[in-house]
């Protein structure tokens, strides 16, 4: 472990502390100020977290990607800004969801002897996590009506599997393929002149991958279900440089076709999707909602609490890009994309300078899923791909993709800190 001064950090951390005291009290300007302390209360919160993360990472980590922290927080700060500007209820428990994943991010970027420790381990990571998936088709709830059991709790508190599951498929996806990932590129199966990777080696991951699959098809978590199948091929290219592609899409469509088939709200969501204006009054209300926000956002936005988000259902947790395009128009919402590519590059970036193997693949991993989740709930808002049930990292609400997202970025921590090697990290 080792001390050094993080001043890049600590800088960019002051504009995501900014962003939100500013935005916060502009917020409450247009609603008349009355709840304006329990506001500074709120980002003075933020501040100590973020302030306290820093001084951690300076004192044990001072080698860690500088850039990471203060691009999560800036998403944080507008995911914190809109839960509050579209249900204001549920603003404090969104503080509280953030403040708990600060905390799991420091317990994954400090409690580990090392990041190799998490491979020792990885049949026991994914059992355990095929368990608490699977107990969810027992034990699962509804809570938001949306016909679909993906949550295990009660009295108000929830915890969706699928969350952490990515995580655990993404440890054991990187520990496998570090140990095997060269005798699956240098002994290829060949139908013809088409190179499949040999079954003996690759046997363990499809399975762990295809219960996975099932338990969450079985679920109707579809959106869950491509995200691990599109982490599975990024994976299996990081490690053996081969792409698969023919088989890996040849499978996608005869998936997609299946599902097509088997589930009913798979054919509403891409009839809506393929016309959303003929059911614009019925199944594709929220859709065409959403694309109305847009173009009335502009290029700047009809400005933060003046547009009518409001009139978008579940607005706050599916189409939260769609807030804030309105009000903070075109300009807003590439400066949200743009941040979601920063992320994807410090994650890779910190995948190419990682000391091992297993590293490398788990950075590479954290930052497909993060970065394909991203693109899905975007694409989705946008009509260019059927919407999903995926959340939109740190700016949806909900308490378990914030705590697994959170995690992730401690791993990504951690593991760009053990690569630096002493190195001063270089922003």
């Amino acid at each position: 472990m080792t001390r050094g001064i993080r001043s890049t950090e600590l800088g960019l951390l002051i504009y995501s502390i900014a962003l939100l005291g500013a935005a916060s009290m502009l917020l409450q300007l247009v609603r008349g100020g009355s709840t304006m302390q329990a506001h500074l209360a709120a980002v003075f919160v933020f501040a100590m977290l973020l302030l306290s993360i820093h001084v951690a990472l300076s004192m044990r980590l001072s080698g860690a990607d500088q850039a990471l922290l203060p691009i999560v927080a800036t998403l944080s700060a507008l995911g914190l800004v809109a839960v509050d500007r579209l249900e204001p209820s549920f603003a404090p428990r969104q503080t509280l969801w953030v403040a708990l994943g600060a905390g799991a991010l420091l317990v994954s970027a400090f409690g580990l002897p090392r990041v190799s420790w998490l491979a020792r381990f990885r049949y026991t990571w994914a059992t355990a996590g095929l368990l608490v998936l699977a107990a969810t088709v027992t034990f699962g709830v509804d809570p938001n009506g949306s016909g679909t059991r993906l949550w295990i709790g009660a009295g108000g508190l929830y915890f969706q599997p699928s969350e952490i599951m990515k995580i655990v498929m993404v440890i054991f996806f990187a520990s496998y393929l570090a140990e095997k990932g060269a005798l699956i590129a240098h002994a290829p199966l060949r139908v013809g002149r088409l190179a499949l990777p040999p079954l003996a080696y690759l046997g363990p991951l499809a399975a762990m991958w295809a219960l996975s699959m099932a338990m969450l098809v079985w679920q109707r978590d579809l959106g869950a279900a491509l995200l691990f199948y599109v982490v599975f091929l990024a994976m299996l290219y990081a490690a053996t440089g081969r792409t698969y592609m023919v088989v890996g899409v040849f499978l996608l469509i005869i998936g997609a076709i299946a599902s097509y088939n088997l589930f009913d709200h798979v054919q509403l969501r891409t009839r809506i999707w393929l016309d959303p204006w003929s059911y614009a009054t019925d199944d594709s209300y929220q859709i065409v909602q959403a694309l109305t926000a847009y173009a009335a956002g502009g290029v700047v936005g009809s400005g933060l609490g003046y547009g009518y988000p409001e009139y978008v259902p579940a607005v706050h947790t599916d189409f939260v890009l769609a807030a804030l395009g309105e009000e903070l128009g075109l300009i807003g919402t590439l400066a949200v994309v743009g941040l979601y590519i920063a992320l994807i590059h410090r994650a890779f970036r910190i995948a190419l300078r990682a000391e091992s193997d297993f590293s490398k693949l788990l950075a590479a991993g954290l930052g497909t899923t993060l970065g394909f989740q991203a693109f899905v709930i975007l694409a989705g808002n946008l009509g260019i791909i059927p919407i999903t049930g995926i959340t939109l990292p740190f700016l949806s609400y909900g308490g378990s993709s914030i705590l697994a997202n959170f995690i992730m970025i401690g791993l990504l921590l951690r593991i760009s800190a053990e690569s630096a090697s002493g190195r001063p990290a270089r922003a």
